[in-house]
């Protein structure tokens, strides 16, 4: 059974589904939004209580202002609003590409709320030694929206981040309409801030809690095998891989949940 909620935040409302029964975990994406998450938390319901959202801005999460930017701060505080509203003083938080830079920043600034933090495929490019031309890259990924639109730049952002040719970016939605807004949120609004966010190294290092860093069996060819050899080297922890690429927990649910939910009991 899921239970859905929706909570107050500054500047807007957020939408949250709760499924299971067990320990709290949160797990959450950035542009994705709970629906793509559903498969893997019905998969975890059976061990866990597991916590799902649409980030702000996203699909049932509006704001007040359609173009005020996210960024993974942002992001943070809106876990941790979820936290609160569950009465709940921690939980292991699984974030995958932009919500794994969300649990960054929670570490950051909330690092007692955490139990155990998985950071699946972060894309943080600041890491990275040649990080200014690949910022460079997310501002052409940005013009490419601005100019040709979403098509354009979901190609672009595929072929940047390693993807091969064939690819397609995230499967259409029921509503055109929506998937627009939330491709113009990403790309306009979310993209440059969460490639950009610094992660506290130090904030990692010396929480009160464990750090996993997971990437893709099959992401070998991806911008994130990089960034997530950067961030493990930077932490001292080794590189734990998941079953299939980037999208492993759409694909693979029943394996990923399996082995998510290993390292976490």
């Amino acid at each position: 059974m899921t239970s859905t909620n929706e909570i107050t935040i500054p500047g807007g409302r957020l939408h949250y589904e709760v499924r299971g029964d067990g320990p709290l975990l949160l797990a959450m994406g950035s542009p994705m939004a709970a629906d793509a998450f559903a498969p893997l938390a019905d998969a975890l319901a059976s061990r866990f209580t597991v916590v799902t959202h649409d980030p702000r801005g996203i699909s049932r999460s509006p704001l007040d202002d359609p173009n005020e930017d996210s960024s993974p701060e942002k992001r943070a505080e809106d876990v941790v609003a979820i936290l609160d509203h569950l009465g709940a003083e921690t939980a292991d938080v699984f974030g995958s590409s932009g919500g794994a830079m969300t649990t960054l920043a929670l570490a950051a600034r909330h690092p007692g709320r955490i139990r155990t933090l998985v950071a699946h495929e972060p894309p943080a490019l600041t890491l990275l030694p040649d990080a200014a031309e690949r910022h460079a890259d997310v501002d052409e990924i940005v013009k490419a929206f601005e100019t040709d639109g979403l098509e354009a730049a979901w190609t672009k952002f595929l072929g940047t981040s390693g993807f091969e040719e064939d690819e397609a970016g995230p499967p259409p939605s029921d509503s055109p309409e929506q998937d627009l807004e939330d491709g113009r949120r990403f790309f306009v609004h979310e993209l440059r801030t969460t490639t950009r966010y610094e992660p506290r190294l130090d904030a990692l290092r010396d929480g009160p809690f464990r750090v996993v860093v997971g990437l893709g069996a099959d992401s070998g060819g991806l911008l994130t095998r990089r960034t997530c050899a950067a961030l493990a080297d930077e932490l001292g922890v080794g590189v734990v891989e998941f079953p299939g690429d980037h999208g492993g927990f759409i694909w693979d649910p029943e394996g990923f949940a399996k082995l998510l939910g290993d390292i976490l009991l």
